[in-house]
């Protein structure tokens, strides 16, 4: 009887080979990506560290970083009718702070004027380094030299930047480690004695800083800050940090014309004695806000989205939106005043779901398949017309990736 079982089980198995191999590209894409098209990518060779935006006119852009030799490349394009303008190198350098979790990122108001940011070192010590800001007035045709952000002179860890329109100006949030430096030289994680902080400003078209301010004087070290406008004004989410090491996701609101104390969107009570790396992203219309982040209490990974119709000022219950396995790594995009789009890695998976601020939500998508290593990054997702624009580092390729996803 064993060898006609084996017999069997050949057969069985060659028929299903067969029906593997006739079954069309087009199926199986079906399957794997649910109507995700892949699209051409400008950022190839030993590129990483995407980041989208889409300005006031739904013209969208792929910034990147790309390493030649020693020196790192600052770059970005432009897409209209699925084609990617001529990629312009903003600025370039072989002292910059190039990490997975804190990329350069730019913004733009839809009537030429951009404004980007990088990292570079300001010492020997391993996280002592400056944000550079440049602006263009042209569409990014030319730029200003660069400057540093913030004026505190220490050899310290500064980053994790948020930069978007607002006003005539653009609005621009960041980690400030001016309070951790221990002495001279050291920065950063390796000369802890103060607290990190959050800070802000208001700079002008021309790069000029016109106000700034310290929104939270204790908070996360290391994880990503998110800045939307809503009708009240811009509003900063964050990983706040208490005495007791509780790290939940916090706000901030600037309204009439001065700053809110910080509140936490919702108590999670994620203890934990270091930074898990993953911040929170946030979009805005009107007064209508969506808040998307991970956390872990009692070791349960989860990705929540929460909903507030009056600018942050509250918020309706959050929903849980990943399937069991998250590492976070979110993002999100309004689609209109009641409805979210929000991206995150579902282990190696690169995902995507849409909720509406009633709780409900539509089956999930896949956008591609990644990696849960630290070079894979942070995926990023923006809306342009019609459809959702992803971008992803293939940290196997050492190239960026691209899709669109009709909505």
């Amino acid at each position: 009887n064993q060898p006609k079982m084996i017999k069997q089980f050949l057969s069985l198995f060659l028929m299903a080979a067969i029906a593997s191999c006739n079954s069309s590209p087009k199926e199986k894409s079906k399957t794997v990506l649910a109507g995700v098209t892949p699209l051409s990518s400008p950022a190839k060779d030993s590129c990483a560290e995407p980041y989208l935006f889409t300005d006031s006119k739904g013209l969208l852009y792929l910034s990147w970083v790309e390493k030649k030799g020693s020196e790192h490349h600052f770059k970005f394009s432009t897409l209209e009718n699925d084609t990617w303008s001529p990629s312009v190198t903003i600025d370039s350098g072989n002292n910059w702070f190039v990490n997975w979790a804190d990329y350069p990122m730019l913004a733009a108001d839809g009537a030429s004027n951009l404004m980007a940011h990088f990292l570079a070192k300001t010492g020997d010590g391993k996280y002592a380094y400056d944000v550079k800001f440049l602006n263009s007035a042209d569409s990014g045709k030319s730029w200003s030299a660069a400057k540093t952000l913030h004026d505190d002179g220490k050899q310290a860890e500064h980053g994790f930047v948020s930069m978007v329109p607002y006003q005539d100006d653009f609005f621009v949030s960041w980690l400030d480690g001016r309070n951790t430096a221990m002495e001279e030289g050291k920065g950063g994680h390796e000369g802890h004695h103060g607290q990190m902080s959050l800070r802000a400003a208001i700079i002008d078209k021309q790069g000029n800083k016109k106000q700034e301010w310290e929104l939270d004087n204790r908070v996360c070290d290391c994880c990503q800050t998110s800045a939307t406008i809503t009708s009240n004004g811009p509003v900063v989410l964050y990983r706040d940090r208490s005495d007791d090491e509780i790290r939940d996701m916090a706000i901030v609101r600037f309204v009439h014309g001065a700053w809110t104390a910080p509140q936490i969107i919702f108590p999670d009570k994620w203890k934990i004695a270091g930074c898990p790396v993953n911040g929170p992203r946030a979009d805005a219309v009107g007064n209508n806000l969506a808040i998307a982040w991970f956390s872990m209490p009692e070791k349960n990974g989860q990705v929540n989205l929460i909903f507030s119709e009056d600018g942050g000022a509250t918020f309706k219950k959050p929903i849980r939106i990943d399937e069991g396995n998250p590492i976070g790594r979110v993002d999100v995009v309004m689609l209109n005043e009641q409805t979210a789009m929000v991206s995150w890695m579902e282990g190696t998976l690169l995902k995507a779901v849409e909720v509406k601020a009633d709780g409900t939500k539509k089956k999930s998508i896949q956008i591609a398949s990644s990696s849960e290593s630290r070079s894979s990054g942070f995926p990023q997702m923006t809306r342009s017309g019609k459809r959702l624009i992803f971008a992803w580092t293939d940290d196997k390729e050492k190239t960026v990736k691209v899709a669109s996803l009709v909505l």
